[in-house]
């Protein structure tokens, strides 16, 4: 590791070098590209240099302990090396996580998609409040948030809603809510008060760039219908939904939300690139790891990520374990405390990987 920190060091010197040319000052781009490579290795190189200065400060600290014959100055290198070695335990594991290679879609906007699973119309109804928690969510980190299309259940929920949240990192917060989401409660149609289990799914997919997945219009099959939701006398007069079938794959996405025909299109091939980059990023992932599984899931109640159960005022994530109270907050967007929890466990997940 020693050795890949140097090179990283010596690279990043060598970035500071170039960006003080006097040719390259004056140009822009390169001046952008290289500063955006300098700020990749930035915190590397950070944690580096305060680990070498902590370790010549701990071999300092224990030659005066082994030389000196003053007890009071062996003794306040004693104390001085109970501070310094929790510090370079620390240093180093920082260093570690560090060095783990970053999600290449971290920074990018994303694309949502909950669809209610096995609870009939209580699992519509979850799934909108669902979307809500994601709404309020970006809301509070000043993400913009699109629907891209959405079929609404009788009671006001949604069997089914796609939406867009344009944010940077906003998928490197939300990527950990994919998965089956359950709900326990008693249901306002419940005339008993027995509780029922329903569950609603959630796919967090990264908006993928035209350059990524490449689509050929003739493996496109496009409908152009008469949106069925809310936009006024509109919607009645003029076809401007959009459903997209991809033949290869049989993928079939649909964009109603906007009055332009040309909108909804491209907002339907957004979803359409980015649901092929997530199917071939998953088939590269089953060829190094067999425990890869998929997003989405079938719905059933026993492939859960999350219970929020509502007699007990409780939202557990199974995959870590991690409990707290207060639903009402949770479902109003305060999730960061639960994602915190999955994000910490990932890394250290990657991290134990990374020493084998």
């Amino acid at each position: 590791m020693q050795d890949k920190l140097r090179a990283i060091e010596e690279r990043y010197e060598a970035l500071n070098e170039e960006m003080a040319r006097p040719e390259v000052l004056t140009d822009y781009t390169r001046v952008q590209t290289l500063a955006k490579e300098r700020s990749t290795l930035d915190q590397v190189v950070s944690l580096y240099r305060a680990l070498r200065k902590n370790e010549e400060e701990i071999d300092q600290a224990r030659n005066i302990l082994n030389t000196e014959t003053d007890p009071d100055l062996a003794g306040l290198a004693k104390e001085e090396l109970a501070v310094l070695e929790p510090d370079r335990e620390r240093l180093e594991s920082d260093l570690r996580l560090a060095l783990l290679p970053p999600d290449p879609h971290d920074e990018r906007n994303v694309i949502v998609e909950v669809r209610a699973g096995t609870g009939g119309e209580e699992a519509s109804l979850f799934a909108g409040e669902l979307y809500r928690m994601y709404a309020r969510y970006a809301e509070r980190r000043r993400w913009p948030v699109e629907i891209i299309s959405a079929s609404e259940s009788e009671k006001g929920g949604f069997k089914e809603i796609v939406f867009e949240i344009d944010g940077r990192g906003a998928y490197s917060r939300l990527k950990y809510e994919s998965g089956g989401h359950r709900v326990q409660r008693v249901p306002v149609t419940e005339a008993q008060g027995r509780i029922h289990t329903s569950t609603a799914t959630v796919a967090v997919l990264p908006e993928a760039d035209e350059v990524e997945v490449d689509i050929d219009e003739k493996d496109i099959k496009v409908d152009i219908y008469h949106s069925g939701g809310a936009g006024g006398q509109n919607v009645n007069k003029v076809a401007t939904a959009v459903r997209m079938t991809h033949i290869p794959t049989g993928i079939v996405v649909q964009c109603q939300d906007e009055r332009s025909q040309g909108k909804n299109r491209t907002k339907a091939l957004s979803v359409l690139r980015s649901r092929l980059l997530a199917i071939r990023e998953e088939e590269q992932a089953l060829q190094t790891s067999d425990s890869r599984r998929s997003q989405i899931g079938s719905g059933e109640r026993a492939e859960k990520v999350r219970t929020y159960n509502f007699a007990q005022d409780r939202v557990t994530d199974h995959r870590v374990g991690y409990t707290r109270h207060n639903l009402p907050a949770f479902l109003d967007g305060d999730i960061d405390d639960v994602i915190d929890a999955v994000a910490t466990a990932d890394q250290a997940q990657r991290l134990e990987e990374s020493l084998v």
